[in-house]
């Protein structure tokens, strides 16, 4: 069970304008939260809120799978905002299939692209401007999976998809610095959401075992929590990481492998 810490510093981003994808539910929905009780301002989006949705954030539907719903959604979380000093590429979505990579249909593979990786690259070119102009400490914090360094064949296509996320955020980390903007990728181990849940029950129900079994190996002894992952953001977007770009932060409970 997530124990929780001391209350945030509700200053830590005050002033600071957060964008953040895919923050309906889950993981970016905790993100979204953190952002929020460390003081930030933040705007975000999805296909549709829910009732885990932040109500203090700005939500604004949409769809950034698709480069003219990343420029709808950028152009009015700019207009909402008036500029942007953080943002949080979280959206994410996978289908597994279970008969294996050659079961994986090729719109899902193209599928997978545009949501899981350049979903990120089309937020961040939309934004990037936004972000120098707010001078140095802009920051960039893109959410990967694990599965971009054990992919499992029946999401071979959602691995290789965040497998390029994280080579195009090393390089965007280099190519930012110079300006002061950071870059960080976060790689999440087996973490409790509803979407992956489902995944999990896939693949508990072709292996006929208890879906606990699909997170029994974990080190720590228990899977994630979506605020595990928002505590990681909170840090990579802090002042305190202030010399910190180009890493990506694996946060498993010591599950995945070291590379």
């Amino acid at each position: 069970m997530f124990r929780t810490s001391s209350s945030p510093d509700p200053t830590e981003f005050a002033g600071k304008r957060a964008i953040v994808t895919g923050g309906s539910r889950g993981i970016g929905a905790a993100i979204v939260q953190r952002l929020l009780d460390g003081g930030a301002t933040v705007v975000t989006t999805a296909r549709n809120a829910t009732d885990e949705t932040p109500k203090a954030a700005t939500f604004i539907r949409g769809d950034v799978g698709t480069l003219a719903g990343v420029q709808a959604f950028a152009a009015a979380a700019l207009a909402e905002l008036g500029g942007v000093d953080i943002v949080v590429n979280n959206a994410a979505a996978a289908r597994a299939h279970i008969g294996g990579i050659s079961s994986i249909p090729d719109e899902e593979w193209i599928d997978a692209l545009d949501l899981n990786y350049l979903s990120a690259v089309r937020v961040t070119n939309a934004l990037l401007p936004a972000l120098r102009e707010a001078g140095p400490g802009g920051v960039i914090v893109n959410i990967s999976s694990g599965a971009a360094l054990t992919p499992p064949p029946p999401l071979a296509h959602y691995g290789a998809a965040k497998a390029a996320l994280n080579a195009y955020s090393k390089a965007l980390a280099s190519e930012l610095a110079p300006a002061g903007i950071r870059v960080t990728t976060i790689i999440p181990g087996n973490v409790l959401t509803p979407g992956a849940d489902a995944i999990r029950q896939n693949f508990a129900d072709a292996m006929d075992v208890p879906l606990a079994a699909t997170t029994a190996g974990i080190p720590l002894g228990r899977p994630g929590d979506p605020r595990d992952i928002a505590e990681a953001v909170a840090y990579l977007a802090s002042d305190r990481a202030q010399w910190v770009t180009g890493v990506s932060l694996t946060v498993d409970g010591g599950e995945l492998p070291i590379v």
